[in-house]
Formats: structure tokens, C-alpha cells, sequence
């Protein structure tokens, strides 16, 4: 079992940046970053693999940055340039074998989020 908790979550004008954090109890092979808005499903933001491959939400890319920390089981978000639209809960999760940002019900272990909102 892995444990995941998130943090770095809080309140921020349009235009500026935020850094989320995961801490997994265990390594993984691919760390994926999703987020939920109310009242809409859940979507990938990132996702990054053990040699460090990363990708994106298209619409993300270039705004976001996803990096793994050398030697600890810890995932970064870097969100810059944030809009009203990435207001949501931020989720942090774990794959074992696979690595893809399309299929969030493959994914193992989930953290249990931590909010944004931008205005």
C-alpha cells in the first residue's frame, strides 16, 4: 500500500503561482497530478515517470511543470500564470505499471487532495 498526501494547496490572484508537493510512503513507477473543479470529472494534469519522462494536459503545457525528487518518493507541481479556470482540488497518484494521463481508474493509490482557487 502506498500513502499519498498532498500539500501546497491555498488561495492565489490570476496571474500568480503556486507549488504543490506529494509525499508517497513508497516509490512508484509514474506519479500523475489530476484535478477536479466542482460539479466536472476528474482530469490529468501531469504525469511523470521513474526516469523522469513527464507529460501534460495540452492545454497545460508550458504553465505547468511536474518534477520528481532525486532519492525521495516525492512529486512536485509547479503552476505559474494561473488562471480562474485551475481552480479545483488537486490530487496526487500512483501507478505501479502504467503511465498514462488518460486513464485515471488504472491508477493504484490517490492521495486524498489539496484545494486551489485562483480569483
Amino acid at each position: 500500500h502506498v500513502q499519498l498526501v498532498e500539500s501546497g494547496g491555498g488561495s492565489v490572484q490570476a496571474g500568480g503561482s503556486l507549488r504543490l508537493s506529494c509525499a508517497a510512503s513508497r516509490y512508484s513507477y509514474c506519479m500523475g497530478w489530476f484535478r477536479q473543479a466542482p460539479g466536472e470529472e476528474r482530469e490529468g494534469v501531469g504525469t511523470i515517470d521513474s526516469a523522469g519522462a513527464t507529460t501534460y494536459a495540452g492545454s497545460l503545457a508550458g504553465r505547468f511543470t511536474i518534477s520528481r525528487e532525486s532519492g525521495k518518493n516525492t512529486v512536485y507541481l509547479q503552476m505559474n500564470s494561473l488562471k480562474p479556470e485551475d481552480t479545483g482540488m488537486y490530487y496526487c497518484a500512483a501507478d505501479r505499471l502504467n503511465c498514462d494521463l488518460g486513464r485515471p481508474q488504472d491508477y493504484d493509490y490517490w492521495g486524498r487532495g489539496t484545494q486551489v482557487t485562483v480569483s
